[in-house]
C-alpha cells in the first residue's frame, strides 16, 4: 500500500506554511503583540524543528511502507498547526499585522486540511483491514 498524492501534497504546504509561520515569528518577534518575554528567536526555530521531526518521522515511516503509522504522525502534525491560534489568547486579531494573521491561519488551516486528510485515510485503511479479517 502506498500513501495517496494528495496526502503528500498536503504535508508539503503544511510543511511550507509551518516555516513561513514561525520563521515569521522568529524574525519579527519583536511585534508579536504580548509574546512573553523568555520566548526569544532562537526558542522559536528549536520548537518548529521539534514539531517538523513529527512530520519528518511520519515521511519516513512512510517511505519505508508503514502507512498507517505514517498517517498517524501527519495527523499529529498537521494538528500541532493549531497551536498557532494561540497567539489570539494573547492579543485580538486586530492587534496582529496582516502578515502575521496571514501566517497564523495560513498553518492553521493547511495544518487541519493535513489532519483530516491523514486521519481519514488512516481510518480507511482500518476499516478495509477489518473487512479484509473478517472475510
Amino acid at each position: 500500500m502506498q500513501l495517496p498524492g494528495h496526502l503528500w501534497l498536503l504535508l508539503a504546504l503544511y510543511g511550507i506554511a509551518s516555516l513561513v509561520h514561525f520563521s515569521h515569528n522568529a524574525e519579527y518577534i519583536a511585534f508579536y503583540p504580548n509574546m512573553p518575554a523568555w520566548l526569544t528567536r532562537e526558542n522559536v526555530y528549536l520548537a518548529w524543528l521539534v514539531i517538523t521531526s513529527v512530520g519528518i518521522i511520519g515521511t519516513i515511516l512512510g517511505a519505508a511502507g508503514w502507512c498507517r503509522t505514517a498517517t498517524l504522525f501527519f495527523a499529529a502534525y498537521g494538528a500541532l498547526g493549531l497551536d498557532g491560534l494561540g497567539h489570539y489568547t494573547l492579543a485580538l486579531c486586530s492587534e496582529h499585522t496582516l502578515a502575521m494573521n496571514f501566517s497564523i491561519w495560513f498553518e492553521a488551516v493547511t495544518g487541519v486540511a493535513l489532519a483530516a486528510s491523514a486521519g481519514w485515510f488512516a481510518g480507511r485503511q482500518g476499516g478495509v483491514r477489518q473487512r479484509h479479517a473478517g472475510a
